[in-house]
């Protein structure tokens, strides 16, 4: 599963863009998921969180002191991905995400903050949305100039674009942090296949879904399975498959 957030502040059109952008995919044939970040209560109709919801759609939504599924305290993201069966989920939200590429939703100068653009890029933005442009990013005007063909080329662009890590922050990469190799990977200096986390020795895979394991991790998944295959007969080395259905 790819992804990337759409990042804004408020009244920026980022429930507009993440609307019309899920629209846009699925018309491809895409399993579209979403993650909303939510500032008020959850189970109300007339929030954003209900105008997202679709038939066939996953809709996450995450705000204090409750997400959905409600567990009635505050969890994150990351642990709630493995809930998603999907091929392409938009992130609502999460400007602390270092770990997922972004579209900027930026307003323009009369309304916005004097370091908006900074204070949402942080190297991650591959392009912008809605009313104000950013230099250097691909821009798609929102409404009143809103085409089709528009927001086909964003939802193309998203596609090409879309990546996520796991958010370790394990340095295996040789980088400080998943922001760091992120925002490498949005410039093209980098691909997610450097995420050691993703693509060491041993791959886990939860409902398809890569699990990222830190390398000591990894040395004691690795190690404990091939002393214990190596005891039954008709081992040999070379690659393992191993499938566990919980």
């Amino acid at each position: 599963m790819r992804a990337v957030s759409i990042i804004g502040f408020k009244n920026s059109g980022k429930s507009t863009l993440t609307e019309l952008l899920a629209d846009a995919l699925e018309r491809r044939g895409l399993r579209v998921a979403v993650a909303k970040h939510a500032h008020s209560g959850l189970d109300k109709p007339d929030t954003d969180s209900a105008r997202l919801r679709a038939p066939g759609r996953t809709v996450l939504a995450l705000a204090d002191g409750e997400c959905a599924v409600f567990y009635g305290e505050t969890r994150f993201l990351a642990d709630m991905i493995p809930l998603i069966q999907a091929d392409m989920l938009l992130v609502e939200g999460g400007k602390r995400l270092g770990w997922l590429p972004r579209i900027l939703c930026l307003r323009p100068p009369g309304e916005a903050e004097a370091d908006e653009r900074d204070a949402l890029d942080q190297g991650l933005a591959f392009a912008a949305w809605g009313r104000e442009p950013a230099p250097g990013l691909p821009y798609f005007p929102g409404a009143p100039d809103l085409k089709d063909e528009t927001l086909d080329a964003l939802a193309a662009l998203a596609l090409e674009k879309a990546f996520m890590l796991p958010g370790l922050d394990c340095s295996a990469c040789g980088r400080e942090s998943c922001a760091a190799l992120a925002a490498e990977i949005v410039a093209g200096k980098a691909g997610a296949k450097d995420c050691a986390a993703l693509h060491s020795e041993v791959e886990v895979r939860i409902n398809g879904q890569p699990l990222g394991l830190n390398a000591f991790t990894a040395r004691v998944v690795a190690g404990a399975l091939r002393g214990m295959l190596r005891e039954m007969k008709g081992f040999a080395p070379g690659e393992l498959t191993l499938k566990l259905r919980g």
